[in-house]
């Protein structure tokens, strides 16, 4: 237990027990504190309360003092709202990257952030779904070795995975190294990707896929395929992170659509609107996920031009047909 002398680590103690304890509606009093630091061995007085708070109020933290008779001393403003917290808890659940474990350990972390009482709502509002997680935790030290590489300006190794009929991750090109420069990290449909350059083309990777990490002592190229390299434009094109060529193509949609193409495209695109539909030009990656997706949505949606597109769209519905005659 502290010595009763020692003031510096009774103000810790104090200031600790404000902010797990307190907010607007749950206050400490001059004389609860006195006994709380009385309870881990410090001789406390009225004067002691009033000088620690000055303290920590000079030092910046929004200690208040609440009139009344149910009064006393609280902490008002935090880093975190609650309201952020349970974002930042409903994220963490989301995503599919996270273990189960890792999962509870950083809704415990995120419930530090608040005192005991908020803590209890984030609690409550903990509902482990039966999402699909990730049953290893080597991501977490992938994306590390992968910023450690882009900070560095080094070029890595590695050996990329498939998922094989066994539910095993197997080396592809038969385990041969990937020698790929890394630019940047981005989360799409609930994965990590890593955004690279090899062999004279910006790829991407699944992280979870990235096996055996290395860093070398080779500088990274493709700085200026990266220089105005617009993260959130690739992301719009490129659908489920599915690699094709980049065609811009030419779409008829319906006016209900409005919506899907704004959250799909951004609000930047510009729509041409007659009586019955509007047409709008994007860029995508043509692909079997970029068929996927127009055919979801229907016959609300055609594909106008290039014709080459629509030919190969049309190929693709065949194929498809042609596996339930």
């Amino acid at each position: 237990m502290a010595g009763a002398g020692n003031h510096k680590l009774a103000l810790l103690y104090m200031m600790r027990e404000l902010l797990e304890k307190t907010d607007d509606d749950h206050t400490l009093n001059a004389s609860e504190l006195i006994d709380i630091l009385g309870s881990y061995g410090f001789k406390a007085d009225r004067r002691t309360i009033y000088s620690n708070v000055e303290i920590l109020q000079d030092f910046g933290i929004d200690v208040l003092m609440a009139e009344g008779n149910n009064g006393g001393y609280y902490i008002g403003s935090r880093d975190f709202e609650l309201p952020e917290l349970k974002l930042l808890v409903d994220a963490v659940q989301s995503s599919k990257f996270i273990t189960a474990k890792k999962t509870q350990e950083l809704i415990a972390k995120i419930e530090k952030l608040t005192n005991v009482q908020k803590a209890r709502e984030l609690n409550r509002s903990v509902v482990i779904l039966g999402r699909m997680k990730a049953g290893n935790e080597t991501i977490y030290y992938n994306v590390d070795g992968l910023h450690t590489a882009m900070n560095a300006d080094r070029q890595i190794t590695f050996q990329y995975a498939e998922w094989s009929a066994q539910k095993k991750l197997v080396p592809k090109r038969g385990g041969a190294l990937y020698q790929v420069s890394p630019w940047a990290l981005t989360w799409d449909d609930e994965n990590y990707y890593l955004i690279g350059f090899e062999e004279g083309r910006i790829r991407h990777y699944r992280v979870d896929k990235m096996m055996n990490i290395l860093m070398t002592d080779k500088k990274r190229v493709g700085k200026e395929q990266f220089k105005d390299f617009d993260l959130a434009a690739f992301s719009k094109k490129t659908f489920g992170m599915f690699g094709g060529r980049e065609e811009t193509v030419t779409l008829r949609c319906d006016h209900s659509l409005t919506g899907v193409i704004l959250d799909r495209f951004g609000k930047e695109v510009m729509m041409i609107p007659d009586k019955e539909a509007f047409t709008v030009r994007v860029s995508v990656t043509v692909s079997p996920q970029f068929f996927g997706w127009v055919t979801g949505i229907g016959p609300q949606l055609e594909i106008i031009s290039p014709e080459s597109v629509r030919e190969e769209y049309s190929d693709y519905l065949e194929s498809v047909l042609n596996q339930y005659e």
